[in-house]
């Protein structure tokens, strides 16, 4: 998706930034510790040019397992360097030993009494190396992360979500206008996917773009501008945070809790600047509760209808674990932070060069 807000006011940032596994490291950081023992052998490897998929695939072949029998937790990119788990039933354990291939290691392996399933993930630890970076470049950016480390960063979907050419989504809004046809179940599920996915960076684009007047004009004009009461202007212009939250927004307790309206407009944005919770997004669908007030009259823009169910996402989140290493003799900036599951390393970087 192009022409996304960013919340970092700053200029682009014209350095060099490709996936690969060079310059790309990911680290699963899994859901629970595993107990050293049961009916399941948990695999920790490192990959390089697979996806998860073909991971899998070479994982079933050499031991001798079917692939559906394998458990994984998350997809993990192609053109990058990723340290992740698998499970694989225990029968398959005499085969492990003669394991080889060009493109992965085993790096350590334990027992646990279930299979790893999708989603059973606490975030992702990333390194990213970006190049041709000057010295004047490094300060912008070192800032930047300052500001992400302070505020945090909105969580947009990756162009990952969007397909190779970044129309996916329009496939979706076809399926679900009726427009299109799509007879394999796993392409619609994604085409639809990308369109729920369009809609909500859609909708926290615009509510940046509103945070962003509200923060840059006076109250009385951003009232002519947006037709927003002015006793509700003044509230959100008092809010240290640069999202403002808005009267009738569902939060969460952050990183993870219940679901609830905000009440007290003041209290929220104080509890959410310490990180203590955030305002979630619609990922329209059945059976999903929606905002409501001042906080509705924007999100009903981008609700559509649809059989498929829906979510709330989180707008925000707060990557942790950041630290930055500029080599000035390589022209290279060097980062590492962790991300909650869900959320894109590319969209960390988008937030900092633009």
């Amino acid at each position: 998706m192009k022409n996304l807000q960013r919340y970092l006011n700053h200029s682009k940032i014209d350095v060099h930034f490709k996936q690969s596994k060079e310059d790309f490291v990911v680290t699963e950081v899994p859901l629970y510790e595993f107990s050293g023992e049961g009916d399941h052998i948990i695999i920790k490897f490192r990959k390089k040019d697979l996806t998860t998929w073909d991971a899998v695939q070479i994982f079933s072949e050499q031991l001798g397992c079917k692939s559906r029998d394998i458990g994984y937790a998350g997809l993990k990119d192609k053109n990058a360097m990723t340290v992740q788990h698998i499970s694989v039933p225990k029968q398959c354990e005499a085969n492990i030993e003669k394991f080889a291939h060009d493109n992965i290691k085993i790096l350590e392996r334990t027992y646990h009494n279930n299979k790893v399933r999708v989603g059973h993930l606490k975030g992702n630890k990333f390194f990213i190396r970006l190049k041709r970076v000057t010295p004047l470049d490094a300060k912008k950016i070192e800032e930047a992360v300052a500001s992400i480390a302070k505020y945090g960063m909105p969580n947009y979907f990756g162009f990952q979500r969007f397909g190779i050419e970044g129309d996916n989504y329009k496939k979706g809004e076809a399926i679900i206008n009726g427009e299109l046809k799509e007879k394999n179940r796993k392409l619609k599920q994604m085409y639809i996917n990308a369109y729920q996915s369009y809609l909500f960076n859609s909708w926290l684009s615009k509510r940046i773009e509103i945070s962003k007047l509200i923060e840059a004009f006076e109250p009385k004009e951003i009232y002519e501008k947006l037709q927003l009461p002015l006793d509700v202007v003044k509230l959100m212009k008092s809010q240290e945070h640069p999202f403002k939250i808005l009267l009738g927004d569902l939060m969460s307790h952050y990183p993870y809790g219940r679901i609830f309206y905000v009440e007290n407009i003041e209290e929220e944005a104080s509890k959410f600047s310490k990180f203590d919770r955030v305002p979630t997004g619609l990922l329209c669908g059945r059976r999903v509760k929606k905002s409501e007030d001042l906080a509705q009259t924007i999100e009903k823009e981008f609700d559509k209808e649809m059989k498929e169910d829906g979510a709330r996402r989180f707008a925000w989140i707060f990557p942790t674990e950041i630290e930055s290493n500029y080599k000035e003799d390589k022209n290279w900036m060097e980062l590492q932070f962790y991300l909650p599951k869900g959320s894109y390393a590319t969209e960390f970087i988008a937030e900092i060069i633009h």
